[in-house]
């Protein structure tokens, strides 16, 4: 349920994840803008989001939202390409103007599909997800709003996920599984010439990726966009920059255990952190 959050006070901007592959679009963000507060949830204890429905992740996701405002985010960033897909657009323009007007929920799907018209020349796009952000047609929705000319085909991978976050990404087991999906992708369409790996935990596969992926094919990794994009938005609405703090912390909050957390993050961030269990509902 959406509540009241009214407050002018400065506060952390949010980063919320069903699980651990937002830490790879937090560690993008903190490399650009290391001078801004950050608080990350991981929703570890329901993951993953990609096989449940649309109803069930916009009302997890909007469980998290309430949390990190509650928390103080005056913006939040949905670290999570099923989040973006499925819950974004709801929250939006359903949830925010009740919950308050002038906070922001921004996601990752646009800032990668606005980056796209610049690198394809072909004009023939692949991308790379889990199965619940392909079926939503985001990509193929938000890249033909901003570029009608461009063809988006996409390709489901069920198992990188549970590759990354088990710690088989760099092991031989993996390679049968990226060589499959990419050689799937091509099949689609052999004229694509820049690939998005729509998962914030696919980055971690990038050296099997590019063993397997012709050589002409831009790969785009979201991060570095979503950061940039980020930055840009904070040029432009003042205002927002203004309600967020700047003392360069980053705080972490699991709704699983700790101690899991701290382990597999280890896998995505290079340096140590600090967790506390959150409850979401």
């Amino acid at each position: 349920m959406s509540v009241h959050y009214l407050s002018d006070s400065p506060g952390p901007i949010g980063v919320f994840d069903s699980g651990y592959g937002g830490l790879t679009i937090l560690d993008c963000i903190r490399k650009v803008l290391p001078q801004y507060d950050y608080i990350y949830i991981g929703d570890n204890a329901r993951t993953p989001y990609g096989t449940r429905s649309f109803e069930v992740v916009y009302e997890f996701t909007l469980q998290a939202v309430n949390k990190l405002f509650e928390m103080g985010c005056q913006l939040v960033i949905l670290a999570c390409n099923t989040a973006s897909a499925k819950a974004l657009r709801s929250i939006q323009q359903k949830d925010l103007p009740y919950i308050d007007p002038r906070r922001r929920v921004l996601g990752v799907i646009r800032p990668t599909a606005e980056c796209i018209g610049q690198l394809t020349k072909s004009r023939h796009v692949g991308v790379l997800a889990t199965a619940g952000t392909i079926k939503s047609e985001s990509y193929v929705l938000e890249i033909g709003k901003l570029y009608p000319d461009i063809h988006v085909v996409g390709e489901a991978c069920p198992l990188w996920v549970p590759l990354v976050e088990n710690n088989e990404f760099d092991k031989p087991g993996a390679d049968y599984f990226v060589k499959q999906h990419i050689d799937n992708l091509l099949k689609k369409d052999p004229q694509i010439d820049s690939v998005i790996l729509g998962c914030t935990h696919y980055p971690l596969l990038i050296k099997k990726i590019r063993q397997y992926m012709p050589g002409h094919i831009n790969i785009i990794s979201q991060g570095d966009y979503v950061a940039s994009s980020l930055k840009d938005y904070l040029h432009r609405h003042p205002e927002m920059d203004e309600r967020c703090l700047k003392h360069g912390t980053c705080a972490f909050y699991t709704t699983e255990s700790v101690d899991k957390f701290k382990e597999s993050a280890s896998i995505f961030l290079r340096w140590p952190i600090e967790v506390s269990k959150v409850v979401l509902e």
